[in-house]
């Protein structure tokens, strides 16, 4: 397997603090607890301090939560590790369609990673995966592209999620059952009877966006051992009650810091990224089924048409907290009270907006785990590889745009000068000849016919060469269309990154058995930052 690491910085838009907080840490430690490296993660958990009740508590309802959803004996193993005193290495994403865009398997790949070189230096740690399922966004998860035959196939979902539920518990309905057949097809067709079982299985029509996501991911890291984590469960709600009472009553102090904290993000020459406004507060309710925004004025609380004074509501987060749900800034401090967390995988946005959150952390926690980048990969396949070759190119010439690369591929495949040239030597034997023609009736009038002739046969011949150069052009052309359609399809869909937009599982099909395994060493906590180009069978 060839591959070649780039830095972060080397990839098309990323954000601007994500960058500092990994390659300037001295510039922005103001706004993060720790510094990016596996040294700070080995300190942190020599004095992580998780109490044992809480720690039982969660075994026990994460022992429930991944035998439904059919893990194995790995994951059996990792959470009797985990209830005997095992750190959590934590990551997670929303419950997109198929497993959604590749990221989210390189953010379990990267957590499975670290907890595995954790444990061989003697801190024995397990890799846990946040399901998102709380996001009331569908937009976000119903659809999917796939890389297949050089083209873009897309799989969506019907939107429309107007009662506001959380996306973990939207039905996928038959339509979810036909389109996971569907895709199933494309993996057999690309070697692999095994995903497109694990496919056909994970995605019925009784399943959730939810339910049928954790299905796909037990299976796909059963010999991991990946725990997995559903928010939406009461019990973890029960657990976290605590902490939404402690935001509820600290919500006007953790307001202000938070509305201080995007002031000093601004002046360092940074964007917020997460509005935080004087109505904010840290929760949503849940109590209709939907997910409302609970916002604050005058010592009232409000979430569609309810109104509650503080009191009553702190006394609801205690008697139904799985009625309440925590906003993005303040998910990850929930995430890591209900875990004994000492590192968290995150993605450029995510570790972005945790300096927005580390105010919440510090309150609220008194703790904080290390952020860590999660890998990033860019697969590119035999033919990719050949095109790029055949034309002198890379792939930061892809992610170039459009126009630059097709005009990077007709420079080094077609002469631009050719219709040019016809042109002006046209016109130029064109007046030879009658310049010729003219000379030659001077000298013997009876040869103007011949001279006609020979001027309209020359003119016939430049013609017809003209066009067997047009169809060798627009031949030449036809290639180089294909040759575009395929690197941009691959490498640069929807003129975003490859991880980003596109599923991994017809990656792994062509790929085979090794192909997770082979991605995972790569990311290995010795090369954190790094997005690797790899190419594949």
């Amino acid at each position: 397997m060839d591959c070649r690491a780039l830095a972060f910085h080397q990839l098309p838009h990323q954000p601007a603090l994500f960058l500092a907080y990994l390659q300037k840490f001295e510039k922005v430690k103001t706004f993060y607890a720790l510094p990016p490296t596996i040294e700070t993660v080995t300190r942190l958990s020599k004095k992580l301090d998780y109490p044992e009740e809480r720690r039982a508590e969660l075994a026990a309802i994460l022992g429930r939560q991944n035998a439904a959803l059919g893990a194995g004996a790995e994951t059996s193993s990792n959470l009797e590790r985990l209830a005997n005193g095992a750190v959590a290495v934590a990551s997670g994403q929303q419950v997109g369609l198929f497993g959604g865009p590749a990221y989210a398997i390189y953010k379990a790949l990267t957590a499975i990673q670290i907890a595995e070189e954790l444990t061989r230096e003697g801190i024995d740690a397990v890799p846990v995966f946040w399901m998102a399922t709380e996001d009331h966004d569908l937009e976000e998860v119903r659809h999917t592209s796939w890389f297949d035959s050089g083209k873009l196939i897309r799989f969506a979902l019907p939107d429309g999620n107007e009662a506001g539920l959380p996306v973990g518990r939207v039905a996928l309905g038959a339509e979810g059952d036909r389109l996971a057949r569907e895709a199933a097809d494309l993996l057999e067709k690309d070697g692999s009877d095994l995903l497109a079982q694990y496919l056909s299985a994970s995605y019925q029509a009784e399943e959730t966006y939810g339910s049928a996501f954790g299905k796909l991911f037990a299976r796909l890291f059963a010999p991991q051992g990946l725990i997995l984590m559903d928010p939406l469960d009461a019990g973890l709600h029960k657990v976290a009650a605590p902490l939404y009472q402690h935001a509820l009553a600290e919500r006007d102090t953790l307001n202000e810091k938070l509305l201080q904290r995007g002031k000093e993000l601004e002046r360092a020459g940074f964007d917020a990224q997460v509005k935080v406004t004087a109505k904010s507060t840290l929760l949503f309710y849940l109590g209709d089924g939907a997910r409302q925004v609970i916002s604050a004025s005058n010592e009232q609380f409000h979430a569609g048409e309810k109104s509650w004074a503080r009191e009553e509501l702190t006394h609801l987060t205690h008697t139904e907290p799985e009625n309440f749900s925590p906003n993005a800034l303040f998910r990850p401090v929930v995430q890591d009270y209900l875990l004994p967390t000492v590192a968290f995988i995150g993605g450029p946005a995510e570790l972005s907006y945790i300096a927005q959150s580390e105010v919440l952390y510090e309150h609220l926690l008194g703790r904080m785990p290390v952020m860590l980048p999660r890998a990033g990969f860019t697969l590119v396949d035999a033919k990719a590889s050949k095109v790029l070759g055949k034309y002198g190119l890379t792939v930061e010439d892809v992610w170039a745009g459009s126009q630059e690369l097709r005009r990077k591929l007709e420079a080094a495949s077609v002469p631009k000068s050719l219709s040019r040239d016809f042109d002006r030597d046209q016109k130029q034997i064109a007046k030879m000849v009658e310049h010729l023609g003219k000379q030659i009736t001077r000298l013997d009038s009876t040869l103007a016919g011949t001279v006609e002739r020979t001027k309209k046969g020359i003119e016939f011949h430049l013609e017809q060469l003209r066009q067997k150069a047009g169809r060798a052009l627009d031949q030449r052309l036809g290639v180089i269309a294909a040759h575009e359609q395929h690197l941009e399809s691959l490498l640069n869909p929807h003129k975003g990154l490859q991880e980003r937009e596109l599923c991994l599982l017809p990656f792994l099909a062509r790929w085979g058995a090794s192909g997770l395994g082979e991605l995972q060493k790569l990311c290995t906590g010795k090369k954190l930052g790094h997005h690797f180009l790899v190419e594949f069978p």
